[in-house]
Parts: C-alpha cells; sequence; structure tokens
C-alpha cells in the first residue's frame, strides 16, 4: 500500500492521565488527539489494545481479538447512566505516574460490576440493551465473543490457573462440559461479554474521533499469541500442542541487541501447515477484525513469517533453538486477495536475511529503522537517515527501547561524540534533535514516543525486554501536552512537508 508521508506519536492508552489509577478512554483521551491534531500529527501509534495477563504486557492478552477491560472509562459509564456519582466519590488515592496494576484491577472491576448489575436492571427496549443485542449477535462478533467470556468465566472459576490445568472435559472443549459451564456461569459469560461491548463501544468512538482530524491509528498485531489465551484453548489444532494441551515448542528470539541469552518468549508455535489447509482463515480473520478496530497494522516480530526461532519447550534461555521456515508468503498472498492492499508495517529489526527483506518488499511493507540503533558502525548503518530508502518507518526509539535521554545519557563517551557531531546539537537538547532527524528523513512515515516528546529519561520508560515484572506502567502528566511543544513540533512538520 502506498502511504502519504506522515508524522505521528506512540502512546499507549495505558499512559493517559486522570483519577481511576490508568489510561481509559474518557475525556484525557481526546485531548491527546487534540494535541497530535495541534502538532500536524496525522498518526498516533498504539500497543496491542487486549485484555493483558500476568506480566500486564499488551503483548501476552488473554486474546488476539478482544480488548482490554481496563482501558474502560468510568466517567463514559457515568455519562450512560450504568453507574453514580456516588460510585465515584471514593476513588483510591493511586500514583499518578506509573500504574499500580493490582489495585488498578480491584477498583475498576468493583465499578464493573455494578454497571453490570445495573445495566441488567434497564428496560429491554432501551437503548443501550438493543445496542448490546446488536452487538452480541452480530455473527462477526459470535466467531470469537463466545469463546472468549467463557475462557474468562471459565479462568475465574478455577482461580486464574492456566486453561490447560482445568478439568480434562474443559481443556479438550467436550461439548457437554461446555454447555454445561455456560449454564452454570451464565452471568459471569455474560459480563465478560457486557465488557467488551463497553470496550468497543468507548474505543470506536474515540478512534472516530481521531480520524475526524485525519489522524490514522497505527496498531499493533504480535505474531503469536500467547499460550493462556483463549484463543490457543479454543483453536488447539492450528498450534504446535501434545495430547494434553501443552506446547512442544516455543518461540523467542536468539541473542540480539537486547539480550545475550536472547529472549524465550513462550509463545506456543503456529503449525503452518494446518493454517495452510484452512486457507489461513484465523490469520484472515485475526486482521479483518483488528482493522475494525485500527487504520494501519504494524506487525511485530513480521521476520517470523519468513522463519521463526524455535526453542524446545522447556528450555530455560533461548540460545539453544533453531530457525524453522514458516509459510508467510503464502499467506500474505491469501491476505491480499481476499482484502486488497494491505495497510500493514512490518517491524523488522533483529537478525534480517535477504529472504526476510525480501518477502517484506515483494508486498510493499515500509519496514522500520531506528535512531538508537545508528550509532554502533560506521555511516554505512542502515539505521542512519542518509542511508533510509523512501519506504520505511522512522523511529527515534519503541516501547522495548530506552528513551533517548536515557540512551544518549548511557552511552560511552565516543559514541555520545559521534551522535552530537551526527545530530548536530548540544546533550542537553538530544531528544529533540533525534526528532528533528526522524521528521526531515526521507521514511514516508516519522513515528516518536511520546516520552521524547517531553524529553523524559529512563524512568518514563515503558518496557524493559525479559523483565518479567515493572514494565508498561508509564503514565505522562496532565500538564505535560503544552502547546509550545505542539506548536514547534507543527512547524517542523510544516518544514519537512509531512503536514
Amino acid at each position: 500500500m502506498s502511504f502519504k508521508r506522515s508524522f505521528g506519536v506512540l502512546m499507549h492508552p495505558t499512559s493517559v492521565p486522570g483519577p481511576y489509577g490508568i489510561g481509559d478512554l474518557g475525556g484525557n483521551t481526546y485531548k491527546f488527539i487534540d494535541f497530535l491534531h495541534n502538532c500536524g500529527a496525522k498518526l498516533w501509534q498504539i500497543m496491542p489494545l487486549g485484555p493483558t495477563g500476568y506480566g500486564d504486557s499488551p503483548y501476552a492478552c488473554f486474546s488476539a481479538i478482544a480488548g482490554n477491560p481496563l482501558l474502560i472509562s468510568p466517567d463514559e459509564l457515568l455519562k450512560d447512566g450504568l453507574i453514580s456519582k456516588d460510585d465515584l466519590k471514593n476513588i483510591p488515592s493511586f500514583p499518578a505516574e506509573r500504574v499500580d496494576f493490582g489495585p488498578v484491577i480491584n477498583y475498576k472491576y468493583s465499578l464493573y460490576k455494578k454497571a453490570y448489575a445495573n445495566f441488567k436492571k434497564l428496560a429491554p427496549d432501551g437503548e443501550i440493551i438493543s445496542d448490546y443485542n446488536k452487538f452480541v449477535s452480530c455473527p462477526d462478533s459470535k466467531l470469537w465473543l463466545d469463546n472468549f467470556a467463557l475462557f474468562m468465566a471459565l479462568k475465574e472459576k478455577h482461580g486464574g490457573a492456566v486453561w490447560c490445568d482445568w478439568p480434562k472435559a474443559l481443556a479438550i472443549r467436550e461439548k457437554s462440559a461446555l454447555e454445561k459451564a455456560r449454564k452454570d456461569l451464565a452471568d459471569e459469560y455474560e459480563f465478560h461479554k457486557f465488557l467488551q461491548y463497553l470496550f468497543i463501544k468507548q474505543w470506536l468512538k474515540v478512534k472516530e474521533y481521531a480520524n475526524k482530524f485525519g489522524i490514522s491509528v497505527v496498531g499493533d498485531i504480535p505474531i503469536f499469541v500467547a499460550y493462556d489465551s483463549a484463543d490457543v484453548w479454543s483453536n488447539p489444532e492450528i498450534f504446535h500442542l501434545d495430547s494434553n494441551g501443552k506446547s512442544t515448542v516455543v518461540a523467542g528470539v536468539p541473542p540480539d541487541y537486547f539480550s545475550e541469552d536472547g529472549q524465550l518468549w513462550g509463545n506456543p508455535l503456529y503449525r503452518w501447515d494446518e493454517l495452510e489447509r484452512r486457507g489461513f482463515d484465523w490469520w484472515f480473520f485475526r486482521v479483518r477484525e483488528v482493522l475494525r478496530m485500527v487504520d494501519i497494522i504494524r506487525i511485530d516480530h513480521f521476520r517470523g513469517f519468513e522463519g521463526c526461532w524455535e526453542v524446545a519447550a522447556g528450555s530455560k534461555t533461548a540460545v539453544k533453538g533453531r530457525w524453522v521456515k514458516t509459510k508467510g508468503r503464502e499467506m500474505f498472498e491469501t491476505l491480499k486477495r481476499l482484502m486488497g492492499e494491505l495497510p500493514i508495517i512490518a517491524e523488522d529489526l533483529g537478525v534480517i536475511t535477504p529472504e526476510v527483506e525480501k518477502l517484506r518488499d515483494d508486498f510493499n511493507f515500509p519496514g522500520m529503522k531506528v535512531l538508537q540503533f545508528a550509532f554502533s558502525a560506521d555511516t554505512n548503518n542502515a539505521y542512519l537517515p542518509h542511508n533510509f530508502n523512501h519506504n520505511c518507518v522512522v523511529y527515534s526509539g519503541t516501547h522495548d527501547n530506552e528513551t533517548t535521554r536515557g540512551w544518549f545519557d548511557g552511552l560511552p563517551a565516543s559514541i555520545k561524540k559521534s551522535v552530537l557531531e551526527y545530530a548536530d546539537c548540544d546533550a542537553r537538547q538530544v531528544h529533540s534533535a533525534f526528532i528533528k532527524l526522524a521528521v526531515s528523513s526521507t521514511a514516508v512515515f516519522a513515528v516518536v514516543p511520546l516520552q521524547d516528546i517531553l524529553g523524559l529519561d529512563n524512568r518514563a520508560r515503558m518496557n524493559i525486554p525479559g523483565r518479567a515484572s515493572g514494565n508498561w506502567g508509564y503514565r505522562y502528566g496532565a500538564r505535560d501536552l503544552k502547546a509550545s511543544l505542539s506548536a514547534g513540533l507543527k512547524k517542523l512538520c510544516r518544514i519537512y512537508g509531512r503536514l
């Protein structure tokens, strides 16, 4: 697909300020979109919107399709009459600068239970009930919603246990066991459908507001899904599992920039032969549903569509693995035939071979350039802006990187000197200089994390790969989005043709 030269900001909705302990889809998200518009930005990049599990990672969700209920706005529930002002009187004293996920989950779900109780009392011919019934009865919703809602209800019933540790009849999805569970857990089952209705209603309203200003939402599809997910539980035949439902091989990456032991992600790997036999129906449905929620997709770990790093289940690190060929080309050909040109960005970082580059280029997917990777070699480094081609997306850093300020502060003196010479700036302005390098480059998209716009150090870092907890919590301040910042960014966008 041919994209238009644009500027964008990377900011996940959990990072929005507000009183409820975590960013949500209420008024401050609309204010952020106003800030984007004032910057001249035409892109808002987010991470996966799914319901997060252990570790709170948006890259390890209970579903590849469902939304994260923690993003539901209490203020929007109040507007809809599903909760009262009294329900919002005793908000806990949450930290403003970080998400403390445990207390947030407890608080927000107590609100959702109140909203659900009030929802059940509404007149059956009312607008909300009618809207909800349309949502749950929609054929596309039924393809994922029933399985997801039952998965979550069963997970709660079994104390959060991984699905393979449930009673075997439920783990292997015996029809009679599932029917009994739906009956026994009817209220819990409907509660999770209700949460998905609220999330999608609120999110699509936010997306519509962004689109009104010509801002496209760049979403994220991780190539792999979490083992403990409705996806694997309800589609075991497309994953490498043994007769007990346990993974036989898992995903990761070999040693790289981020980790000398590689990264052992632990996700189950696909049976690409089975996916191909089914006409890649699961992937078609996944991409189609995500494109209902966003305008452009960034595919995380794109190289896995040419070959993936396969590690034996139970391994302690990802060092001992092997590259295994996959069926990405056949899949993208199928999707293109069914859907037309695909609005996809390929995350092509890490160990990239000529075969991966050819797969990316044959489908005209722009790859990624990260400025923080540009200063470890000579002037031929592919991440230096003077070496870019047009069809790429440049980032100062990603959610996995240090902030630009934090990264620069930790560099050896010799590399600092190279950075300052190339960016033509002093040490205090490295973050601003990197934004200018990105915006002025030939890359079709220039995207920067909000933390770099604000000039923050590593205390504002979003994620440290390989760290099991303490990630994903960054929140910006209510007064951070200053008019002077948006005016400066808009000037850059005007000068370098990104308006």
